[in-house]
């Protein structure tokens, strides 16, 4: 539409994708929970008063009524009020046409507000007009603030939630505080009063003309300040021995030995677990870590005998958690130590020609191997029948497919490796975890460290984790491993049957057994859309369900005291933003922990 002063032609703003809308407003208010407190992203087609019609997806507003007095004056509200975790709030508006006289009003309003008025001359009502360049503040009578506006001018207006302050911008100068002590749960408002007013509304969806990025940095680092010099106590003595408590029981609750006993005799801590339960519990989370499932079970079993015997949805988490690892051919079921320990003295020599077999050895041998492939092509079908009912009794992709022997073909074992080792990109698009760097002392793209000079455990052979580089297959490539790896799905998915019968439906194990025996059902599982089970991280997750329920067995905290204190610290500054705390959204747990 074309403007009616200065000659200038208006066009209309570019729309953007709604995905790129919705970063644009993640980057700028990361602390806002949508689901619970909305951003304004339009103006409201309800909340307006009949003389204001819209356009634009509701972003244009425009006035259509007589404007013959200041009783035809009509405002419009955007469609929710400015959540107080965004700290600091700013939309602007374009003034796409100034119209007869000019009388446009630019601010904030509560709900309750009377829309047949301009923003600022009711009660709870904020606006900065145009035609003299005033602002109102809930009263009739303005103050002198700012230059008018007109054509052309882009009008900025941003909330500090913080000091509950407003302060306007005119073409990207900020212009001061206009407003003081504001009320919460203001909506961001415009109004209008005579032909031809046209305006164009900003919510974030473009790239702002002030650079209020930069006023954020600023309140950032004012309210990092003000944590970091809180005085918590009179006696700083008292912290310390506190957090010297809580450090303690962390590197303790993670089996970081050598670290806890160096801390320990540097601060005079004492541990509540023996040093041997501490290095025991160290064993059996590098087997988990390491892919070792199959071991990390018998390990617990041996050590802890009551645990998994007592908790059959723990045992279940870890089965199945090992048939991944077959999948992935990490386990010990598929994937046998590199270095077992054998006698040498005691073991007979090999020959180093095969020796020639009899015709009896050789039948035997064949008679064996329609045997194994009559084994594997029942427990292919007794598979995907388990994944038909599970998915209940609907079509499903067969699981693994069999050629006429009975055994996997090749092409369906053998894949390729992803180019991306820390994150499997679907061809679907589903986003799936990525994997941590492995520098830093972490070992074979586990998160569990491995101290310098440490060797806990003297009994677990040199493992082989994760599959090579190069190209990737299932179960390791061997026949053998798979028709183990089929046979023990058909183990998991009975044992699901009797938890069932035992415990009624579990949705949570029904899912998790689901989604391991869906690998299956894709050529190559690692880049399927379910291929995130494959990724090392998902480790982490198993490892520390058993660590919590081993320290709970033992009569210890299922949680470190220290991530129970970051965990309470998320939560109050949650508590904040629900309360109307505007610092909440500068108090960022994670980036104060990484300063």
């Amino acid at each position: 539409m074309a403007a009616t002063s200065n000659g200038r032609v208006s066009q209309d703003p570019p729309v953007l994708p709604q995905n790129n809308v919705t970063d644009r407003l993640k980057l700028l208010y990361p602390m806002v929970n949508e689901e619970e407190t909305p951003l304004p992203r339009s103006w409201s087609s309800k909340d307006k008063y009949n003389y204001i019609g819209l356009s634009q997806n509701n972003l244009r507003v425009h006035y259509k009524g007589h404007g013959k007095t200041h009783k035809d004056a009509a405002s419009v509200r955007a469609t929710h009020s400015i959540p107080p975790a965004c700290g600091l709030y700013y939309f602007e508006v374009k003034i796409v046409s100034k119209g007869r006289d000019g009388y446009m009003g630019i601010g904030l309003s509560a709900h309750t507000v009377n829309m047949n008025r301009l923003p600022g001359w009711d009660k709870h009502s904020y606006g900065y007009h145009g035609d003299d360049g005033h602002s109102f503040c809930s009263s009739g009578s303005g103050q002198p603030y700012g230059p008018t506006f007109t054509t052309g001018d882009v009008i900025g207006c941003g909330v500090n939630l913080i000091d509950n302050t407003c302060f306007y911008t005119k073409n990207g100068h900020n212009l001061g505080i206009a407003f003081t002590d504001l009320p919460p749960n203001l909506y961001p408002t415009v109004g209008l009063q005579t032909p031809g007013e046209i305006v164009d509304a900003n919510f974030g969806q473009l790239p702002f003309v002030y650079d209020i990025e930069d006023m954020m940095k600023e309140l950032r680092a004012r309210t990092r300040l003000s944590i970091l010099n809180y005085s918590v106590s009179d006696n700083p003595g008292d912290w310390q021995a506190v957090l010297h408590k809580m450090v303690s029981t962390y590197l303790v609750h993670h089996g970081y030995c050598a670290t806890a006993e160096a801390f320990s005799q540097s601060t005079g801590q004492v541990f509540d677990e023996e040093l041997a339960s501490i290095k025991n519990r160290q064993r059996i989370l590098k087997l988990v870590l390491a892919g070792r499932m199959g071991e990390a079970i018998e390990m617990t079993s041996r050590l802890y005998p009551c645990l998994l015997e007592h908790n059959q949805n723990l045992l279940f988490l870890l089965k199945c958690r090992q048939f991944v690892e077959m999948v992935n051919g990490c386990d010990s079921e598929v994937n046998p130590p590199r270095c077992p320990r054998v006698n040498h003295a005691s073991s007979p020599p090999r020959s180093s020609s095969p020796l020639p077999s009899s015709p009896a050895q050789t039948s035997s041998k064949s008679n064996s191997k329609v045997q194994a492939q009559r084994r594997t092509s029942h427990s292919v079908e007794d598979m995907n029948m388990a994944n038909v009912a599970m998915n209940g009794g609907s079509e499903v992709t067969p699981l693994i497919k069999a050629d006429s022997h009975g055994l996997p073909d090749d092409n369906d074992v053998e894949m390729e490796v992803s180019d991306e080792r820390n994150g499997h990109n679907a061809s679907n698009g589903v986003a799936k975890p990525t994997s941590p760097a492995t520098s830093n002392g972490y070992q074979n793209g586990d998160s569990h460290p491995v101290e310098d000079g440490e060797n806990p455990d003297n009994n677990v052979e040199e493992m082989d984790v994760d599959p090579p580089a190069g190209k990737r297959q299932l179960c390791g490539g061997s026949k053998p491993a798979i028709e183990r790896m089929l046979e023990f799905g058909r183990e998991l998915y009975n044992m699901s049957q009797h938890l069932r019968q035992e415990q009624g439906n579990n949705e949570a194990n029904k899912k998790m057994l689901q989604d391991a025996f869906s690998l299956l059902a894709y050529q190559n599982p690692w880049k399927s859309p379910v291929g995130w089970q494959l990724d090392p991280m998902q480790r982490e997750t198993v490892c520390a369900a058993l660590n919590s329920a081993i320290l709970e067995a033992s009569n210890l905290p299922r949680k470190p005291p220290l991530e129970i204190a970051v965990a309470h610290a998320r939560e109050v500054v949650r508590l904040m933003s629900r309360s109307g705390l505007g610092s909440c959204a500068f108090a960022s747990v994670d980036d104060l922990l990484r300063h």
